[in-house]
Formats: structure tokens, C-alpha cells, sequence
């Protein structure tokens, strides 16, 4: 069996440091939602340890297969009724801290899954 290294995509994730993450060819010093083919900057939330469906309306939109949410450099609980009314639209959500939610999303759409993440950078 031959193994051939794929490119990755210009939304893989191929350096993370607080205040910045290297996407594609991109410096990136915002937060932002990424999904497999599309980079949108500047997303904002009021307070990520009380966040809402309401704060992921135009996410949820997209209907991702799973949502991978990096809430900077610590880890976080996800707010309970947010996994259940994700869970209900048929999408699944991970909270971690935003390096390991970085890793998650890059190997999930290396598997071709209709991923999404969420990465607050500071």
C-alpha cells in the first residue's frame, strides 16, 4: 500500500499562538468560523461560558455534521442547553480549548466531513 501526503485545504489550521492562527496562506488575529471551504472573520459572542443558539444563528444555518468550538487557551464546559438544541437540529458539538479544536477540524475535513469550528484566539 502507498501512502501520498494530500495538500491540505486553504482552510486547514497550520499554526496556532494566542492572538493568531495561520489558515491556508492566511494570518488571521480575529476570531473566526471556518468550515471546509470558507473562512468568516470576526465572530463576536458576548460571553463564550453562557453562550446561546442565538450567538451561532448564521452557523446553524449551514447545517454542519459537527461543530467544533475552541474557546481559547483554557477548557470550557459547553452550555448544556446549547449540546441539546444542537443535538435536536442533528448537529454535534465539541467545546475545547482553541489548539485542539484546531487539530479536530483539520482532521475532520481530511475525512471529508462537513465539519465546522468556531476559534476564539484570544
Amino acid at each position: 500500500m502507498k501512502f501520498i501526503r494530500e495538500p491540505g485545504s486553504a482552510v486547514t489550521v497550520r499554526h496556532v499562538e494566542k492572538g493568531m492562527l495561520k489558515i491556508g496562506d492566511q494570518s488571521v488575529t480575529e476570531n473566526v468560523i471556518l468550515f471546509r471551504d470558507e473562512i468568516r472573520r470576526g465572530w463576536r459572542a458576548a460571553d463564550i461560558q453562557n453562550l446561546q443558539e442565538t450567538d451561532l444563528l448564521d452557523l446553524i444555518a449551514e447545517k454542519p455534521e459537527i461543530l467544533v468550538f475552541g474557546c481559547g487557551w483554557r477548557s470550557l464546559l459547553p452550555p448544556r442547553d446549547l449540546v441539546f438544541a444542537l443535538a435536536r437540529k442533528g448537529i454535534g458539538f465539541e467545546m475545547m480549548d482553541t489548539p485542539a479544536a484546531c487539530r479536530t477540524f483539520n482532521i475532520l475535513i481530511s475525512e471529508g466531513r462537513d465539519a465546522a469550528a468556531v476559534l476564539a484566539i484570544d
